[in-house]
């Protein structure tokens, strides 16, 4: 063999010699859990229920969701919404947005993402069409607290399923400028025979969800708007909770049967 031959064999044995072991890769890191953003800003009246509701949220999205909550329009912006699966709009009051935060919420609904509105969300905006018809309907009235029968339309839906077919709970009950349905798909109503102040007759819905099929303006959006929360009682609720889990997960385009088929935290 010539020696230039055996100088560049000893040169290739000595580099194998010497060269580290290949780094293993690092496992990969899972992925982040979805968020919520929780927006309880007010510019009328305020309701004392708001930490707990928020309390509420970051309770039962234990696991399954992150929670960040803010009174501040400025959360509304492109590149912040993209990072959330949904947001809640909790007893918010007034006119909470100005015209670009708006805009970005549109593009941010119409690209596929969440709504979630709780009691006086639906006092909110009266002059934003866009989130009138994301809402579903707007706040005209109440009578005092008082319990009422609420009657399950829609059996099947994760914010429903766990529920009784009459549920019997007490909360400050809304009436609605007009009545929703045609526009909305109807959840869950009220039973006006049951209390005292209603105002909407025999078909008194309560709660709702807003999809294209209803609501061709939401686009790829989803949006679900319960009229409970008025009370902070409302919030350890065990059923309370578990209907309003059922309708951020929706929201959120999860379907967790296991969550909101049986309970909620707080549920016995």
């Amino acid at each position: 063999m010539q020696l230039a031959q055996l100088l560049l064999l000893a040169s290739l044995a000595v580099g194998l010699w010497i060269a580290p072991p290949a780094a293993t890769p690092p496992p990969e890191s899972p992925s982040a859990a979805p968020r919520i953003l929780v927006f309880t800003r007010t510019l009328g009246f305020r309701h004392d229920s708001i930490p707990d509701g928020i309390a509420a949220v970051r309770r039962i999205g234990a696991g399954r969701f992150e929670v960040e909550a803010t009174e501040d329009p400025g959360a509304f912006t492109d590149e912040n919404l993209r990072r959330f699966a949904a947001v809640a709009f909790l007893s918010t009051t007034g006119e909470v947005l100005e015209k670009p935060q708006q805009e970005a919420f549109e593009r941010y609904v119409r690209s596929g993402g969440g709504f979630v509105g709780i009691h006086a969300a639906a006092d909110t905006a009266y002059e934003w069409p866009f989130y009138g018809g994301l809402v579903g309907a707007y706040f005209k009235g109440h009578p005092a607290i008082q319990p009422a029968d609420l009657v399950v339309e829609d059996p099947g839906h994760p914010s429903t399923r766990m529920l009784p077919a009459r549920w019997r709970r007490t909360d400050e009950w809304y009436t609605f400028r007009d009545n929703p349905r045609g526009r909305v798909h109807v959840l869950m109503t009220i039973d006006e025979s049951t209390y005292e102040g209603g105002g909407m007759g025999s078909d008194h819905p309560i709660a709702w969800t807003t999809t294209a099929a209803t609501t061709p303006a939401v686009g790829k959006g989803r949006g679900w708007y319960t009229g409970g929360g008025h009370t902070k009682e409302s919030f350890v609720e065990p059923l309370f909770e578990a209907h309003l889990l059922g309708g951020i997960l929706w929201a959120m385009g999860v379907d967790d049967a296991a969550a909101t088929t049986a309970t909620a935290p707080n549920a016995p």
